[in-house]
């Protein structure tokens, strides 16, 4: 049995077993939108090819002259989450999930509005990632209690254009949570097999190193995440943390320490890996270059649904001297040739 079979193997056996463990009777079911529809306009016959990524820029109206990081975009572009330790009107913790809105593609982002107790906490919330659908938020969090040091939470809302409509967040549970950190999820919703995939990055031993990469698997919409299993070829001898994946599953962007891969550019770097379809391994992650990159810290990947638009976060340095987190965004081109092309 190859690499491949191993993992797969690995990923989907013991998933009925042990959803029953971590009390997820808890957990919301889910409400998706149709296959079809989360991947109209994105047929596969023709050949898509991908420019490279503009030299990024920081996102308008949303930095303050505190940490802004973790940033999430919705699939029509007009919402966009971030983490936080803004001490504004409603701020509750060290690092609360905030949102701005825009009307319109075109149109600046709107002041940002703190998401409230359901989903924030007196701890330090972090790394949203919204499903494709819209029901669903997952982040992190260590002020809600839980398994560990750092949990993944989820949180529903009926209305998907209602940025403050977020029941109350709960935890995953112990199948998937364990007792060190588990921490920036991402969520990949395989519309070939129907499967529900949960990447996230953790320090629980087994790894190679501090932070690994592991993934979880869930077979229908209302089962449970089984027993997550790392992802090797993601997961370096340092520091492997927040990812991004496209909509179709073939790419994925990593925040990784540069130290950890040769070609690196500072203390943390943003690398992409791509597959040929979503039952292979990744390729070995490839830096995204001095467009992206920087000699200091650039990390918390974000991608746009139609795969065009890159958010992250970026260590800058203050005139008093501090160095902050800010929001910076990247975009690329989007080519169709062959069949299908001009659609």
């Amino acid at each position: 049995m190859n690499a491949k079979s191993v993992r797969v193997c690995a990923l989907l056996g013991g998933m009925a077993a042990l959803a029953s463990a971590c009390g997820q009777d808890q957990a919301p079911s889910a409400i998706r939108a149709s296959r079809a529809s989360l991947l109209a306009g994105a047929g596969d016959d023709g050949q898509v090819t991908w420019g490279p990524w503009s030299t990024a820029v920081p996102v308008e109206g949303i930095n303050s002259p505190a940490n802004e990081n973790h940033p999430a975009i919705s699939k029509n572009g007009l919402s966009l989450y971030f983490t936080s330790d803004r001490k504004d009107p409603g701020a509750l913790g060290g690092e609360d999930i905030w949102v701005s809105h825009r009307a319109n593609l075109d149109d600046p982002w709107g002041k940002p509005v703190i998401l409230g107790p359901k989903v924030n906490s007196g701890g330090n919330d972090r790394a949203p990632n919204l499903t494709s659908d819209g029901h669903f938020l997952y982040f992190h969090s260590n002020g809600r209690g839980g398994y560990g040091g750092l949990d993944l939470f989820v949180s529903r809302r009926q209305d998907v254009d209602d940025d403050l409509g977020w029941e109350q967040a709960v935890n995953l549970g112990g199948v998937v949570n364990g007792p060190f950190d588990d921490a920036g999820p991402t969520i990949f919703e395989d519309d070939e097999t129907g499967i529900t995939m949960l990447y996230f990055t953790s320090n629980r031993p087994g790894g190679p190193g501090d932070f690994d990469v592991y993934a979880s698997t869930r077979a229908a919409d209302d089962k449970a995440f089984g027993p997550a299993v790392l992802v090797p070829e993601l997961s370096g001898p340092f520091r492997d943390t927040r990812t991004a994946i496209r909509h179709d599953g073939l790419e994925i962007f990593l925040s990784s320490d540069s130290a950890g891969r040769p070609g690196g550019f500072g203390s943390q770097d943003i690398w992409v890996s791509t597959r040929s379809t979503t039952s292979d391994l990744w390729s070995a992650p490839k830096n995204l270059g001095s467009n992206v990159n920087t000699p200091g810290f650039d990390g918390g990947p974000a991608l746009s649904f139609d795969g065009t638009t890159l958010y992250f976060f970026r260590a800058v340095k203050r005139a008093n001297g501090s160095v902050d987190n800010d929001l910076y965004v990247t975009t690329r081109t989007r080519t169709r040739t062959g069949l299908g092309a001009g659609r």
